[in-house]
């Protein structure tokens, strides 16, 4: 399975998200203090996500006529170099310009990948492939988010985005030594009628996407609500929580090859929902809420991505990548922008409790079992 054009793929995805990751936190709080407060730093994870939708909309079509290589460079391309002009570039308008191509950049780099690394895998042990893919995606997030905002604390933005935009171009370099796999049969033209069609797709995507809204919140507002120095911070929390979806990501994958992965969804749900109302709380708990909910979120993210592939035939790849992003990133920013309001008006440990009764009440999503599985 870990033939050299899988390692390069896998490479390239690690380099991808700590382009991601480590701003992801860093831009928000930027944006907040360059006058925007807590509605500019919710409005910055928001038009990230929003290009990245759309971007991730028009995929289908591109990847059939381009490629997965070439999507995947154009895109690291986008959401690498921009990342230099965050600091002379001080204006809120000006951050939320550079914070939009980036996002379209990131829509097409990551779309490429997940359909990339699913082709690239043997189909007996996909769960497992996307696993490791997972580990890839996730790791960074075990010391990004915190690393990122270390960094700030002690050296300001510059050198953070610096980082960001480098680790992007590592990742192109990554791909362009890939050999694409051929897409002659990639099927375009299909597009979010497509949920409707398929009711068991539409479930999972309803439900993953409800997860990242939450996890919108978390990386976004986390920052404000647990501010400063200290062992007891969001930088601590956020280093736990990416330590542990990395590991529950991985061994999702594991599971998902020996028994039916859809069995995962509850207990990743409650897991989830239990982690994020203790990150209203403080001290122990707050870390412990943070380990919890990495926990359950990285059972849900292997889970419904492998359940979406299963569900669609091989020529479609580039949809069920498509569909797992766009649950994932509308999701992200749908939670930021709509939640930021919540804040505002109920305050934080008010938010994450309501967003516990929405991963509570998602359990109701959950598909039956083997519906519509294709591959």
């Amino acid at each position: 399975m870990l033939d050299r054009p899988m390692v390069l793929a896998l490479v390239a995805s690690f380099c991808t998200m700590v382009g991601f990751y480590l701003l992801l936190s860093v831009v928000p709080l930027y944006a907040a203090e360059a006058g925007g407060g807590n509605s500019g730093a919710g409005l910055a994870t928001a038009v990230f996500m929003l290009s990245t939708v759309l971007a991730q909309l028009g995929m289908l079509d591109v990847l059939a006529r381009f490629g997965y290589r070439a999507v995947l460079v154009v895109g690291l391309l986008l959401l690498g170099p921009p990342a230099f002009l965050y600091g002379p570039l001080a204006e809120v308008p000006a951050i939320l310009a550079v914070t939009l191509v980036r996002g379209a950049g990131f829509g097409a780099a990551i779309v490429a990948l997940a359909a990339l690394v699913t082709e690239l895998a043997p189909p007996e042990r996909r769960g497992e492939a996307l696993g490791l893919y997972g580990v890839a995606l996730t790791f960074p997030t075990a010391f990004c988010g915190a690393l990122g905002l270390w960094i700030v604390e002690r050296s300001g933005f510059g050198l953070v985005f610096v980082t960001g935009a480098m680790t992007p171009l590592l990742a192109a370099f990554a791909a362009l030594g890939i050999s694409s796999p051929d897409r002659s049969e990639e099927r375009g033209g299909a597009g979010l009628r497509t949920l409707f069609e398929r009711p068991a797709l539409l479930r999972i995507f309803l439900l993953f996407t409800s997860c990242t809204a939450v996890s919108g919140v978390v990386v976004t507002f986390l920052p404000l609500s647990a501010p400063g120095p200290g062992f007891f911070s969001a930088a601590t929390a956020l280093l736990l929580l990416g330590l542990s979806a990395t590991l529950f990501r991985w061994w999702a994958g594991r599971f998902g090859d020996r028994r039916d992965p859809r069995i995962l969804l509850i207990p990743g749900l409650l897991c989830a929902a239990l982690g994020m109302a203790a990150l209203s709380l403080e001290g122990f708990a707050l870390l412990g809420g943070a380990l919890l909910f990495g926990a359950g979120f990285g059972m849900l993210q292997n889970t419904t991505l492998l359940l979406t592939m299963q569900r669609v035939p091989k020529a479609e790849y580039g949809l069920g990548s498509t569909l797992w992003n766009l649950a994932f990133d509308a999701g992200t920013g749908a939670g930021a922008f709509v939640f930021g309001f919540v804040v505002g008006a109920a305050g934080f440990s008010w938010t994450y409790v309501l967003c516990a009764l929405l991963l509570v009440a998602t359990i109701g999503l959950v598909p039956g079992k083997g519906a519509e599985r294709l591959s």
